[in-house]
């Protein structure tokens, strides 16, 4: 009889235990939501979010227009053709090649894209690429 008993509980024990094994793995499945995949964002998101955020590009760069600097179509044109690296250029390491004249003006936001890491740069420049036509 007691040998009965402790299959029973071994039998118990076990099934538990496997049971709530499953219930762990299969937990994050299960409460996995959308503001899960709202949070990774693509790298053009991201640069959105820099450029119209923290980044403030979007007070002189608009989408299709000059306003103070050029648009962002008009940028990602000319890096595209003349095979440009903009993330150089926002570090402060190259030199422009869209409107030279207003490079004083780009110049005193240095210190806002350096302190930007390459990652957050990059996703600026897709950005800035996604407006191609």
């Amino acid at each position: 009889m007691k040998k009965l008993l402790f299959l029973s509980a071994v039998l118990a024990l076990t099934s538990c235990k496997k049971e709530t094994t499953e219930n762990t793995v299969q937990e994050p499945v299960e409460n996995y939501s959308e503001g899960h995949s709202a949070e990774a964002k693509t790298p053009e998101a991201l640069g959105k979010q820099i450029f119209e955020g923290q980044g403030n590009c979007f007070s002189c760069h608009q989408a299709d227009q000059k306003v103070i600097g050029p648009s962002i179509q008009e940028i990602a044109k000319i890096y595209k053709d003349k095979k440009g690296d903009i993330t150089t250029f926002l570090k402060g390491n190259a030199e422009p090649i869209v409107d030279p004249s207003q490079f004083a003006v780009m110049k005193t936001n240095f210190p806002v894209t350096q302190a930007m890491s390459d990652e957050e740069l990059k996703a600026i420049e897709a950005y800035i690429y996604s407006h191609l036509k």
